[in-house]
């Protein structure tokens, strides 16, 4: 049979005319059940050549993508603004090119301490792949908490599937720090208080930091902040 099999795909033939040569000539049902297997695998491998054929073609000239949506609110600290491409946006212009290509998209999400949202990226052939991006509720703007799971799913689900074609709107979009935790009032203040103490520059600081007020600073860098706090108390005691 693995003779057979061999000089039968060595000629060109398909699994699927590999089986039918199989039941024309009086195959066992073991061996129709390996020809069955060698034809899944096969399809599925095909199916995989057919999206990224797909794929490669869509980007070849893929849609261009404006900024369509302007947001602004008040915060304990400020005004904020930004302009972003809403998710209507993406995924009208997105998805009217993917049909052109056989490809098409879709969504899942759950919580689990933060929101993940799975897009994937499905072919007509039946090959897809899939990516999961994850964020903390979006609390600003005096949102509620369904407005907040709503703004942060809308968001990921945007940014999943730029992020899953290799596509970015016209320029980065400025929403992104909506979802990005920054440090806390009590962190902030020891942050102030340790450079009141050091006399350290606020302007100085926030540029090392490459942020505009200590308040923007994110969690992820508060241990940083600290670091170069200590560190100019430890030259002052020198």
């Amino acid at each position: 049979m693995e003779k057979v099999n061999a000089m039968t795909l060595a000629k060109g033939n398909s699994p699927a005319e590999m089986i039918t040569m199989a039941v024309q000539g009086g195959a066992n049902l073991d061996n129709l059940a390996k020809l069955l297997d060698i034809q899944e695998r096969w399809e599925a491998n095909e199916a995989k050549k057919a999206y990224h054929k797909a794929m490669a073609e869509f980007k070849a000239n893929p849609p261009k993508i404006d900024k369509d949506k302007k947001v602004s609110f008040s915060t304990s600290t400020g005004k904020t603004s930004y302009n972003h491409a809403s998710l209507a946006n993406v995924v009208d212009k997105i998805s009217t090119e993917l049909s052109k290509h056989g490809l098409s998209a879709s969504w899942a999400t759950k919580q689990d301490g933060v929101i993940m949202v799975t897009c994937k990226i499905t072919h007509l052939q039946g090959h897809s792949e899939e990516t999961t991006l994850s964020a903390p509720s979006d609390t600003s703007g005096s949102k509620n908490a369904i407005q907040a799971i709503g703004s942060t799913i809308t968001y990921l689900c945007r940014y999943s599937l730029l992020c899953l074609l290799g596509l970015a709107t016209e320029d980065i979009d400025d929403d992104a720090q909506s979802v990005v935790e920054h440090i806390t009032h009590d962190e902030v203040n020891i942050l102030l208080d340790g450079c009141a103490e050091l006399n350290i520059d606020l302007t100085k600081f926030c540029s090392y930091m490459k942020v505009e007020k200590v308040e923007d600073i994110v969690k992820s860098d508060y241990q940083k902040a600290l670091i170069a706090i200590d560190n100019k108390r430890k030259k002052i005691k020198k």
